[in-house]
């Protein structure tokens, strides 16, 4: 038998390529060597976030207790919240594959490799079997990366994978890399006790986002007593005596009870038959044309082409190359502007142009903020910290940026936004429920603008 479309890999751009491509009455067989769902269901966003909101409450009782309204303890039971995550990843995974049943989607759970023309080998422990194609899509993620001397052991040294399965959260905690895994699970740790460091070789947190963001969260950061080192490099990092010992390139050492490395994600493309296919491949990312082709029908979306690491840019992705499989659409692929959140609390929020990235061009850029401060729900919240900024581009909105209490609920009407290019005249035609969280962002839209040095 050979079918429409095999695609390797069951994360969210491998899942819903599947589903999408099944639905428009391809036949489709879907390859996973370990769990659907994928990084983002079982070792990412979904079990950080059940963390995040399990936690929740206890930086919420934080603030109302500042504002001498509230006391008491919220207490976590991490045991129990570790079975319950992972009751929840099981249960999800059960209905995934009840919808893969349901559309009559083939999965063969093992490795899949590129095996000549039209080909893929499926390996388990004892079988290889061989299906045809089509058409291929290789949606195979990606996986934690370590530099030299900062890979884990599984003991005191972890990378997010093993940060998620542990069964007590340590007492202190030092984290290697101040992006957005790293804080996200910091912040976990912070609410259940843990004394955080946070190192990284960059000048300032969350490097990828606007600095005005990342000099709020080094405030919060600090408030919260974490010990922030940037513009170190470390050397290595152990464990002696069941403790981890880190040592800088000073020679300065550190201890701490675990240590977890997030300084990033590189695609996993290795031994998959890619280069005999005639795939090119740079840093581990392959390679595409404007279609989000690799080579003839054979399609690659999203970490492992690299473009970025998101699962809604992945799913995003997999919609076109569904829909062109399919014969839907015959032109190239456009993302259109991508949403990004740091959760917790604070939260950050991004989507279109940062102010720095305009200036660098010939465009006019202008900028209008709010305060968090002004707003009837961040002060109900007792969470006041924080700031919503617009960057707009000849009249236009091209970017919104935001850090502070639930700044992530303004992600979608931001993204609507800046897609379609709002002027003030749009913004004037839309009216925003009171008191809410959005008119922060309704009034950074009508703040002066200023233009951007």
């Amino acid at each position: 038998m050979t079918y429409d479309l095999i695609v390797i890999g069951a994360g969210p751009g491998g899942f819903d390529a599947a589903v999408e491509a099944a639905g428009f009455g391809l036949k489709v067989a879907l390859i996973e060597k370990q769990f659907l769902g994928g990084t983002c269901l079982n070792r990412g966003c979904i079990p950080t976030k059940l963390w995040l909101g399990a936690t929740s409450a206890i930086e919420e009782l934080h603030n109302q207790a500042k504002m001498k309204v509230a006391s008491g303890d919220v207490t976590v039971d991490f045991s129990s919240l570790q079975a319950r995550t992972q009751k929840h990843l099981t249960g999800t995974r059960k209905a995934m594959a009840m919808q893969l049943k349901k559309l009559d989607i083939d999965l063969f759970e093992g490795f899949g490799k590129l095996a000549g023309d039209g080909q893929v080998e499926v390996r388990t422990s004892g079988d290889v079997k061989t299906l045809e194609y089509k058409n291929l899509v290789i949606a195979t993620g990606s996986k934690p990366i370590f530099f030299p001397g900062l890979e884990p052991d599984g003991d005191c040294v972890l990378d997010s994978d093993m940060f998620l399965t542990m069964k007590t959260m340590p007492a202190s905690l030092i984290v290697v890399g101040a992006g957005f895994i790293g804080l996200e699970m910091a912040q976990v740790a912070h609410r259940l006790g843990t004394k955080i460091t946070v190192i990284d070789a960059m000048d300032r947190v969350a490097p990828l986002e606007d600095p005005e963001v990342s000099k709020t969260l080094r405030s919060v950061f600090k408030r919260w007593k974490w010990d922030v080192q940037l513009e170190k490099r470390v050397s290595g990092v152990k464990t002696v005596d069941n403790k981890v010992v880190l040592t800088f390139d000073s020679g300065e050492k550190i201890e701490a009870d675990k240590a977890l490395i997030a300084v990033g994600r590189g695609p996993v493309s290795a031994d998959l038959g890619l280069e005999e296919a005639g795939i090119k491949l740079q840093f581990g990312q392959i390679q595409v044309n404007e279609n989000l082709e690799a080579a003839p029908n054979i399609y690659a979306i999203g970490d492992a082409n690299g473009h970025i690491q998101l699962a809604h840019a992945a799913s995003h992705q997999a919609h076109y190359v569904a829909s062109r499989v399919a014969g839907r659409i015959d032109t190239s692929y456009e993302s259109g502007p991508v949403p990004s959140v740091l959760y917790g609390a604070p939260e950050v929020m991004r989507v279109g142009r940062l102010e720095n990235e305009i200036l660098l061009t010939d465009e006019e850029c202008e900028v209008s903020r709010s305060q968090l401060a002004a707003n009837p729900m961040a002060q109900a919240h007792a969470a006041t910290q924080g700031f919503v900024k617009v960057i707009w581009s000849n009249g236009r909105i091209a970017g919104v940026t935001a850090v502070g209490h639930d700044v992530s609920r303004l992600t979608t009407p931001a993204t609507i936004m800046v897609q379609q290019g709002w002027t003030i005249e749009d913004v004037h035609k839309t009216i925003f429920p009171h008191p809410s969280l959005d008119e922060a962002l309704l009034n950074a839209l009508k703040a002066e603008k200023v233009k951007a040095e």
